[in-house]
């Protein structure tokens, strides 16, 4: 069994979100749940009973209550959710209207720093709004931003969000190619965006790629602009430029007006990451984001009025939407900006004691970077006021969890998850009433009737296999922009496990403690002789060795079958050596099987990751098997793929 790392006190379980929320299940529905897995089955036996709940116990507010909470709950795809209700997502957000902080803008190394309250926020919205529909903007329009983590960002998405219309955003870090790749599929009709970003002390300058985008983005009327630090920026060169200060409306107190929209109205477009061709643009549904956003953030994350909320994100990563529905709670919301290493690599931790911060979300890079690095934050920082972490993105090895507990705190409710940009919220999460178990995201989450399928589509324990949901949720996606036919919707999702939807990840489900283990996404699950090996099994291993910074491990297609090629970054001042390498031989083999020992084993100066922190095995991938990657601008250091290029014409060419 898995090391047992932290156990809730009675205390914390007492005062629990989720623990009220049973309390209210067990009152409605005549019931006697006492944990978190009795609630659980529940949750995916009676589904309509349960998202009602959820729905209530939340208080989503809607002009016109559904008639229905789902119809058609035997399909899937095909289940409608809250049918006749009419809502609005801003209307939801903005329920706060007092003289509460509700977002604090902090710029890298506290460079700037700004705050607004509750009532500022809603009428900040409403000025907008009016602005937005003086020009013509309405409901169904898609309005897009390419723009920092700051308060105008969030801004406009609830002015956006307040009319109906469509919202799509990329952060500045993207370059030309790639943006143009998400936001010309769905011919925008307004942008925001800013005037630069810093990033490791340096400033970096937006506007610039603006003219570019604009050429092949003619669907565009409006550019609004968003200054950063409060100079004011020069819109010389850019057309349909205006500033966000002189285009918003100087009525001191507008009347805002949300439009009341039907639950399946197109909400927001996510995209896919890109790497290997143009992103899918993931089209999600009001109501569905709504209600699990607000089931996350209140029953999983425990998020009360009271609390300082800091997510690490980008508006690039799905992680950024989410982040902006935490204000359906009422608590205080951090948007940080920049490095969160610059201009020291604890600054995070110095933002949770200045501001007294209780809920931290952050990817599995963050943390190994820390641990990398053998920092010990809480030697140095009061986290007294600490007391979630949650962290998604990637699979975060056990001693990436141990980390947390001996590094960072003792007594803290670790979250790790997992779920994404297709379905907007985790399915595998956990709540302050879980224990937590060395490298194990505490289990499904509710609502989702998750299980480990093996190749034949049978659920399975204690082994990898493929991670899957039977059975219909809330925040399906409704279809992929430029998709008519719903092909590559099916294809994706559908295609191997009929009515069952594959989320593309390998996963180990535990049958001792219900827990869950991510390896990586199963797209490029390793299958020497047929075997299959998640990368996760490998990383967890050999980023153990001494010397080793960082790895990557992919299939290339060799003789009629498929060799395993591990590349290793070392830290400074160490080399890959032949003994190293059988080093590494010998610790697979031992630690797992012959079968995870990799066929080649080669030094490189450089991973290739995402903007968004994720290892991108898919580009090797089709570097070392002959197929081109498509859009480079998709990864934060797109020329060391030249490398990958370079090895496979000299070292994998037999």
């Amino acid at each position: 069994m898995a090391e047992l790392l932290w156990k809730p006190s009675e205390e914390r379980i007492k005062s629990a979100n989720v623990t009220a929320f049973m309390e209210y299940v067990n009152k409605k529905y005549h019931r006697d749940f006492r944990d978190y897995w009795e609630l659980y089955k529940w949750s995916v036996e009676y589904i309509p009973d349960f998202w009602e709940s959820v729905w209530e116990f939340c208080g989503i507010i809607c002009s016109k209550k559904y008639d229905t909470v789902v119809v058609d709950l035997n399909k899937f795809p095909g289940a409608k959710w809250f049918q006749g209700a009419s809502l609005n997502y801003a209307e939801n957000l903005l329920r706060f209207r007092d003289d509460k902080v509700a977002l604090t803008f902090i710029g890298e190394g506290k460079r700037i720093k700004k705050e607004m309250t509750y009532r500022q926020l809603y009428s900040e919205v409403a000025r907008l709004v009016r602005a937005l529909r003086n020009i013509g903007v309405k409901k169904g329009d898609r309005v897009v931003a390419y723009a920092p983590n700051t308060i105008s960002t969030v801004v406009a998405f609830l002015a956006a969000s307040s009319i109906g219309a469509i919202w799509a955003s990329c952060g500045p870090e993207l370059g030309v190619e790639a943006v143009v790749d998400r936001f010309g599929q769905l011919e925008p009709k307004i942008m925001f965006t800013g005037d630069v970003y810093y990033y490791k002390g340096r400033q970096f300058d937006i506007l610039r790629n603006i003219p570019s985008i604009l050429d092949k983005l003619p669907s565009v009327e409006k550019v609004i602009v968003a200054s950063y630090n409060g100079e004011r920026p020069s819109l010389s060169g850019i057309s349909k430029a205006v500033l966000y200060d002189e285009f918003v409306t100087k009525d001191e107190e507008p009347m805002l007006e949300f439009e009341q929209l039907p639950p399946e109205h197109p909400h927001i477009v996510l995209f896919s990451s890109g790497v290997t061709g143009k992103p899918k643009c993931i089209v999600h549904g009001l109501a569905g984001t709504l209600i699990v956003h607000a089931k996350t953030h209140i029953l999983h994350f425990d998020i009360k009025r009271d609390d300082v909320v800091l997510f690490l994100s980008s508006p690039t990563w799905m992680v950024w939407n989410l982040q902006v529905s935490a204000l359906l709670t009422g608590c205080r919301l951090i948007l940080f900006d920049g490095n969160p290493f610059y201009p020291h690599p604890e600054f995070v931790f110095e933002l949770i004691e200045n501001e007294r911060i209780t809920h931290f979300g952050c990817g599995a890079a963050f943390i190994l970077n820390l641990m990398r690095q053998g920092l010990r934050p809480k030697e140095r920082y009061d986290l007294s006021s600490l007391k979630v972490m949650f962290q998604t993105a990637a699979p975060l090895p056990p001693e990436g969890f141990k980390y947390v507990y001996e590094a960072i705190k003792e007594d803290i409710c670790f979250l790790s998850g997992l779920g994404g940009t297709d379905v907007q919220c985790g399915i595998v999460e956990g709540t302050p009433i879980q224990p937590v178990y060395a490298g194990q995201m505490p289990g499904p989450a509710l609502g989702f009737a998750v299980k480990v399928y093996d190749e034949e589509g049978k659920p399975i324990y204690d082994q990898p296999g493929e991670l899957v949901v039977e059975k219909p949720f809330p925040s399906t996606p409704l279809y992929f922009w430029g998709d008519p036919s719903g092909e590559k919707y099916m294809e994706t999702y559908f295609s191997k496990y009929p009515n069952v939807w594959r989320h593309g990840d390998f996963a180990i489900y535990y049958s001792d403690t219900g827990g869950i283990t991510g390896l990586g996404r199963s797209d490029y699950v390793l299958k020497p002789s047929g075997v299959r090996i998640g990368p996760a099994e490998i990383y967890n291993i050999v980023e153990k060795i001494e010397g080793v910074e960082d790895s990557l491990v992919v299939g290339q297609y060799y003789k009629g079958d498929q060799r395993v090629i591990l590349f290793v970054k070392m830290k400074e001042g160490y080399r890959l050596t032949e003994e190293l390498k059988e080093k590494i031989k010998k610790e697979l083999m031992t630690q797992a099987s012959p079968r995870h020992v990799p066929d080649k084993i080669i030094e490189v100066p450089e991973i290739p990751y995402t903007v968004n922190m994720k290892k991108v095995e898919s580009a090797v991938y089709n570097i070392v098997n002959g197929r081109p990657v498509l859009n480079r601008d998709a990864l934060l250091n797109p020329k060391c793929l030249d490398i990958y290029e370079e090895i496979t014409r000299t070292e994998l060419r037999d």
